[in-house]
């Protein structure tokens, strides 16, 4: 049975109740006197009702300034408050748990860093912060966590992400916000708060053969990446190793810093953002390696960032 308000599983779904709430009761506040009058000075005013419709003009300056500045000053409180909220969703700390995405249709992908893979499903410890690393394998979606009060737009070929720390554990619902075909109301799943104990523990019951890096590995060797990225390879090609977060410089002259989603676009589209004093020769993967693929590349390069400069190993 629906309830008629979710559940809050964390913190900031409690801001986003005070906050829906307290600007519902300001603008009922200031709504409600004007329906009221509307209905009495239309019924005191009828037509052939006696009414004495000569009235003086009562002015007060203090009432039509309150009128003014205090709605006023209640909207700067609540865009301050949204605005703290926001950056503190958005601001995710260096060691929060990172995990990858994939929507398709019709289903939700999960890919935790130590290999584990779930669909439809996600576990997250409470108390920690998550970040939700998020791409779609074919028409635009958006990642709905109602007990959390958030959501996110997933987008083919782009990675948007989504910060949140859970705090109450239970079993609570996934839902895809954004229509993405037929059977968009089936885009739906389960998403599982667990004690830090008990994560511990699901992860070791649901242990992979290898982490997302690890498998990354793999799919660097099986495409043949390591006959042109490694020392002695046959092509000239960038090295990988230290590559990620590093500033790239571009043969038009700009410089960009080879984040998630330069090494997403470098794999898929290689001939968009060509690395100086290199040819344009490197293929697309786009089509080769699955969104799930990609991010495992992805992750396998970053996992190289603290090695020093040289070929992978």
């Amino acid at each position: 049975m629906t309830s008629f308000w979710p559940a809050r599983a964390s913190v900031y779904a409690g801001h986003i109740d005070i906050l829906m709430w307290a600007f519902t009761g300001v603008v009922a506040l200031l709504a409600a006197p004007v329906f009221l009058l509307t209905f009495y000075f239309a019924w005191k005013y009828r037509r052939g009702r006696p009414a004495d419709r000569d009235h003086v003009i009562n002015r007060s300056l203090v009432i039509e300034t309150s009128w003014a500045v205090i709605p006023f000053l209640l909207t700067i409180g609540f865009f301050g408050y949204s605005a703290w909220m926001f950056f503190n969703l958005h601001r995710p700390p260096p060691d929060a748990l990172t995990i990858n995405v994939v929507a398709k249709q019709w289903m939700w992908k999960f890919q935790h860093p130590g290999g584990q893979h779930e669909i439809d499903d996600l576990h997250v410890p409470s108390g920690q912060t998550v970040k939700l690393v998020m791409t779609s394998q074919d028409v635009i979606h958006s990642l709905y966590l109602p007990e959390l009060r958030i959501k996110q737009d997933v987008l083919p070929g782009r990675y948007t992400d989504l910060s949140f720390k859970a705090d109450r554990p239970g079993v609570y619902r996934i839902l895809c916000s954004q229509f993405c075909g037929f059977d968009h109301s089936q885009m739906i799943g389960r998403f599982v708060v667990l004690s830090p104990a008990d994560y511990g523990r699901w992860l070791e019951a649901s242990q992979a053969d290898q982490t997302l890096a690890g498998q990354g590995r793999v799919l660097y060797r099986r495409l043949g990446c390591s006959g042109c990225h490694d020392p002695g390879g046959t092509v000239r090609a960038p090295s990988l190793s230290g590559l990620a977060g590093a500033a790239v410089a571009l043969q038009d002259g700009r410089t960009v810093t080879a984040d998630a989603q330069y090494l997403h676009d470098s794999i898929t589209d290689p001939n968009r953002q060509i690395a100086a004093g290199y040819p344009a020769i490197m293929p697309t993967y786009a089509g080769v390696a699955d969104e799930g693929e990609i991010q495992a590349l992805v992750a396998y390069i970053q996992s190289l960032g603290a090695q020093r400069k040289g070929g992978p190993s």
